[in-house]
């Protein structure tokens, strides 16, 4: 009946608003009523937002945001989590997911705001631990320990970025669970997901997951754009190549291809993936590829237009450093 996630890294607090948004729109059941969301800023700031009806949808509808989306102080945030499920919880909502600007976040799934043995919330206690100096997996694991039969899976969020999460054993009894622990140090994030009561199962924390690490570093985020217009000249190469001289100008393309030389052909002349060449060094890859039309060598039209902007990765900071230099 409830999903949380938590999400450590560049971007967070929008990775982890992206990440339930996505669950929202393509699954069914314990979903679109509440979201307790916080995330802790790098000045010692916790920032709390919520909704009882709706999900993202209306967490965040005031003039300080775009539109439905997180402001900036939200989804700049590098330590970021969130609990979620249907409408009307108990209020305040902050106690499903109970945090110190100075400790971390603690979240999670089912009711991990019930008491534990010690009289107070088992989420609370967890975070209480982290207080105490332990990593989020032993603060999660005592805790699990010492109450094998509360219906409650617990993520913690720990302020250094590490996480962890586990449900009861009660809870893992269930077949309605899913779960994603893990992180992707290409992007240098990490993510923690569990949910119940939420349809189809087994997708759905890893599709939260995947959301999460394309939001903080999209791969088809462009670091620069290159114009590309018809006239432009295709050459027979060892490489697909978009070359560019003076002033970033496009002096030619390099297909690997010949059939490109003769006649009427249609294609990507610049594949995803094609070199980006200044003056013969390599300075960048073709992410976005137009859907070209040559007539015997040269290009008279891209996607339909007589110019394509096309997006660029550069290989390294020193590529964007360079085209920013000398575009």
């Amino acid at each position: 009946m409830t999903i949380g996630i938590a999400v450590s890294g560049p971007m967070a607090g929008l990775a982890t608003f992206m990440a339930l948004r996505a669950v929202e729109r393509v699954a069914r059941g314990a979903l679109g009523g509440f979201v307790s969301f916080v995330v802790l800023t790098d000045d010692g700031r916790a920032l709390h937002a919520d909704t009882q009806r709706g999900g993202t949808t209306t967490l965040f509808t005031d003039a300080e945001s775009t539109g439905v989306l997180p402001p900036p102080s939200f989804a700049t945030a590098r330590l970021a989590a969130l609990m979620s499920s249907g409408p009307n919880r108990p209020e305040p909502l902050l106690q499903f997911t109970p945090a110190d600007p100075a400790v971390g976040i603690v979240t999670g799934h089912r009711l991990p705001n019930m008491p534990g043995a010690g009289g107070g919330p088992i989420n609370a206690a967890v975070l209480e631990r982290l207080k105490q100096g332990e990593t989020p997996r032993q603060a999660v694991e005592a805790e699990l320990a010492a109450h094998p039969r509360a219906d409650a899976g617990l993520i913690a969020l720990a302020r250094d970025g590490t996480l962890f999460a586990a449900d009861s054993e009660l809870v893992q009894q269930r077949t309605d669970c899913g779960s994603f622990l893990g992180e992707d140090p290409a992007v240098g994030g990490r993510c923690a997901v569990l949910h119940n009561s939420i349809f189809p199962v087994s997708p759905l924390a890893q599709l939260a997951a995947a959301v999460a690490f394309d939001t903080m570093a999209p791969v088809d985020g462009a670091d620069f754009h290159v114009a590309v217009h018809a006239g432009t000249r295709l050459e027979l190469g060892h490489e697909a190549c978009l070359h560019l001289g003076t002033g970033d100008r496009v002096t030619h393309i390099c297909v690997q291809d010949k059939v490109w030389m003769i006649g009427s052909h249609h294609g990507a002349a610049l594949p995803h993936g094609a070199a980006v060449r200044r003056n013969g060094k390599l300075i960048g890859r073709v992410i976005f590829e137009p859907y070209c039309v040559a007539e015997n060598a040269v290009l008279v039209s891209l996607s339909g237009l007589d110019e394509a902007i096309i997006s660029v990765r550069a290989d390294s900071i020193e590529g964007v450093k360079d085209h920013r230099a000398l575009g």
